[in-house]
């Protein structure tokens, strides 16, 4: 049977999906939808590059894409037609059958990281609970522990599940969750001594170290990039203890480094990383990925009914495709750089209120002192009004996250809504 439609039926779904998308107040949005965000008193209605526009159609210039997501901002046609075609062909069958759009995405992965095989999920909390289930069994079966631990670092985020809310070294996100999921350990970021202290402790206990996760960069812990140093050295004991080293790239990979993943920068190979958010530019979808020494996994003991499925695997791709095909990293790289000199300029001109300037690629962060008299709220506040939209990176800390496709101009306005802002605070 073949299925038509009238055009007189066509019209009037068009009538009713304009109404249906009208501007919806704050005041009916809070009164259906559970509070569980600081919103800003803002409505996006639309965007196109690395422009939003609310429902009073007042602009702004988006360095925020979502929070490091909208990898080739809003509206891009690539990501239209890859839209476009894939839900006109297949959007979604079960991963009971082969999929060839997932297959072609983790081919392109794998062929552009040092992984061999991935696993798709929906988010960057679901790519770390793969990556935490795949370290228990690996402890359990090639290590032979019977409690296995994984090592984070304190201030670090890697989801807001149970499990990952557990690895997250940050207790603010813990609070009133308890009990939390066994088997992990915290230690400080970039402190190796530190982290071969706790491995030389638990491996007297009964709980001994399986795997070690750690952001390149951590972002929601006030974007701090990774000692090179240290990471070289976390790789040579993992290798030496057959420890698994776990790399969560939800924020930093996909380009935003610099780099395709942020373990290039540091100079090391990880034997499993996490990758989402840019992964699919703002369609949801993440991904595990790890080495083949390593994939323990067999049939029954991870599954995602939505991860992988044609859409998102096939919009994913034009991204990635997007991403090399248009040399993209060098305009990360080069607008990375013109972001951080402009900030620099302006924390040297405000001393007293800027602590220091740090980041990689399109992922920066503006530390202000805590003595200051500003919070990065207030700074994020009053930048909005002026047409600039940035996020927090915890309370002292401003966080430059714009689409990787952002321009040499752009860089200069969101610098100079930047330097207002600061004098005006």
């Amino acid at each position: 049977m073949r299925f038509t439609v009238s055009p007189e039926t066509l019209l009037q779904s068009q009538s009713e999906s304009s109404a249906s998308t009208a501007p919806y107040s704050p005041e009916d949005f809070d009164r259906v939808v559970m509070s569980t965000y600081g919103r800003f008193p803002l409505s996006l209605e639309r965007g196109q590059g690395c422009r939003v526009w609310d429902t009073d159609e007042n602009e702004y210039l988006d360095f925020v894409a979502g929070i490091a997501t909208c990898t080739l901002g809003h509206a891009h046609p690539v990501m239209v037609e890859a839209v476009n075609q894939q839900i006109r062909k297949l959007h979604h069958v079960s991963n009971l059958y082969y999929i060839s759009e997932q297959g072609r995405l983790a081919e392109w992965l794998t062929q552009h990281s040092c992984a061999d095989r991935a696993f798709f999920c929906n988010s960057g909390a679901e790519a770390n609970e793969g990556a935490i289930k795949l370290a228990r069994k690996y402890g359990h079966t090639v290590l032979g522990i019977e409690n296995p631990v994984v090592l984070t670092a304190n201030a670090s985020f890697h989801g807001r599940t149970l499990a990952t809310i557990t690895a997250t070294g940050q207790p603010k996100y813990q609070k009133n969750f308890n009990p939390l999921v066994p088997g992990f350990h915290y230690v400080p970021y970039n402190d190796i001594a530190a982290l071969e202290e706790a491995i030389a402790d638990l491996d007297q206990d009964t709980r001994q170290v399986a795997a070690i996760l750690l952001e390149p960069l951590q972002g929601e812990g006030g974007v701090r990039p990774g000692d090179r140093a240290y990471f070289q050295r976390v790789r040579e004991i993992c290798t030496e203890k057959g420890i698994l080293l776990m790399l969560d790239e939800v924020q930093v990979g996909m380009g935003r480094s610099g780099q395709f993943w942020g373990h290039e920068v540091l100079g090391i190979e990880p034997d499993v990383f996490t990758s989402a958010k840019g992964l699919g530019g703002g369609i949801p979808i993440g991904a595990m990925l790890c080495k083949s020494s390593c994939d323990v996994f067999q049939p029954g003991d991870h599954a995602s009914t939505f991860g992988g499925n044609p859409l998102a695997c096939g919009v994913a791709l034009a991204v990635c495709e997007t991403l090399e095909r248009e040399h993209l990293l060098d305009n990360v790289r080069q607008r990375g750089e013109q972001l951080r000199a402009g900030l620099r300029a302006i924390a040297q001109d405000y001393p007293q209120y800027i602590e220091e300037v740090r980041g990689w690629g399109l992922i920066n962060g503006l530390a202000l002192k805590s003595d200051a008299g500003m919070s990065s709220i207030d700074v994020v506040k009053a930048a909005m009004a002026e047409g600039l939209l940035m996020v927090p990176a915890g309370p002292q800390v401003v966080r430059y996250v714009p689409p990787l496709i952002v321009s040499e101009v752009e860089i200069d306005q969101a610098i100079a809504i930047t330097r207002r802002t600061i004098a005006a605070l």
